[in-house]
């Protein structure tokens, strides 16, 4: 009976302690959850309020151009534009609601339907107004065509250049509607916080997107416009924000919007796996990567010339090394498979 009564508490303690560990399993992946929700919500805050920086620089630029007034609009474009690459990984929840992501940035264009929808709409005897700007497509909507209403030098040499009526009344029109768009977003998402923190698939979700965010950060934004995918030649055209010479500075803002925004809750599960060490070589490979900013902030044409290409390749290689660690490292530690992503563009 004794030898029973043993083998019952034996039995109770192994069953005991393996809920525990299970208790302790799900209560770091709810951790990691709260840190990804809230600091995502930090990212999505910081566009929201940047966005409505840029729409109220747009609206005093229309109503008093002058250099002053231009200059400023151009530089709250480029703090709202930056603040969207630092969120730009999260390609689930909110911001696939009514293509929000295509609607912040209609990227790749290679049939440059921005500057096609530009011309036209410049170009209506009726004005241009929100609704019609919401009517008109994801090309229409987001950064990218304000970023050609402000930089394009062909448009800036025409005679529909800022500060006409037509050209203004678009540019203010889709500064709003990024800053409403920024608002639902983070709205949306603060909302989505208990299902987030309740939802065991948040998690892997998360993670997915962040291999995604550095697998496209490689092969679209650095490694086409560098010549090594495709048609194998050098092009600023096949770069995002080439126009404002913004294209390295978008691609510093997003692998530090993924150091900050999805790193944490990263590290949290990978400290508690069989690997911890691999947090530290993955903190320690984005320290490198972002190493070669602010150097490399000057416009993807510059980069790609043969004086100073040599750069970019470095840059390109610490990138490679890093989606190693994360996609085919991290990622298998955590059981996480590698997942289709819609906004890769292909």
């Amino acid at each position: 009976m004794r030898k029973f009564t043993k083998l019952i508490g034996a039995a109770t303690l192994a069953l005991a302690s393996a809920a525990v560990g299970a208790n302790t399993d799900l209560d770091i992946d709810r951790q990691a959850r709260n840190l990804w929700h809230d600091a995502i919500l930090a990212g999505y805050q910081s566009l929201a309020t940047n966005a409505a920086d840029f729409s109220r620089a747009a609206q005093n630029y229309c109503e008093s151009p002058d250099q002053a007034s231009r200059r400023n609009a151009e530089q709250a474009w480029r703090r709202a534009f930056l603040a969207w690459q630092k969120v730009r990984f999260v390609d689930f929840g909110p911001v696939e609601n009514n293509n929000l992501a295509w609607q912040f940035q209609f990227w790749p264009d290679p049939k440059n339907l921005i500057a096609k929808k530009a011309r036209y709409l410049v170009k209506s005897e009726d004005g241009v107004t929100q609704e019609l700007v919401a009517q008109s497509g994801v090309a229409v909507q987001g950064f990218p065509m304000a970023e050609y209403l402000l930089y394009d030098k062909q448009m800036n040499a025409s005679d529909k250049a800022l500060p006409a009526t037509n050209t203004c009344e678009l540019l203010v029109a889709v500064a709003d509607h990024i800053a409403a768009n920024s608002d639902t977003l983070s709205s949306e998402w603060q909302s989505l916080r208990e299902h987030f923190l309740d939802t065991d698939q948040y998690s892997d979700a998360t993670i997915k997107a962040g291999m995604a965010g550095l697998e496209i950060l490689e092969e679209r934004r650095l490694a086409q416009p560098m010549g090594m995918r495709g048609n194998g030649k050098r092009s600023k055209y096949d770069a995002d924000a080439w126009r404002s010479g913004s294209s390295l500075m978008a691609v510093e803002a997003s692998l530090n919007g993924l150091r900050t925004y999805f790193l944490p809750g990263l590290s949290l599960l990978l400290d508690n796996s069989d690997k911890p060490a691999l947090s530290q070589s993955i903190k320690r490979q984005f320290d490198e990567v972002l190493e070669h900013f602010p150097e490399m902030r000057a416009p993807m044409e510059v980069m790609l010339q043969d004086d100073s290409f040599a750069q970019l390749q470095g840059l390109y290689v610490d990138v490679s090394q890093l989606v190693v660690l994360v996609t085919d490292q991290a990622a298998v530690e955590l059981g996480v498979a590698r997942g289709f992503n819609s906004s890769d563009g292909d």
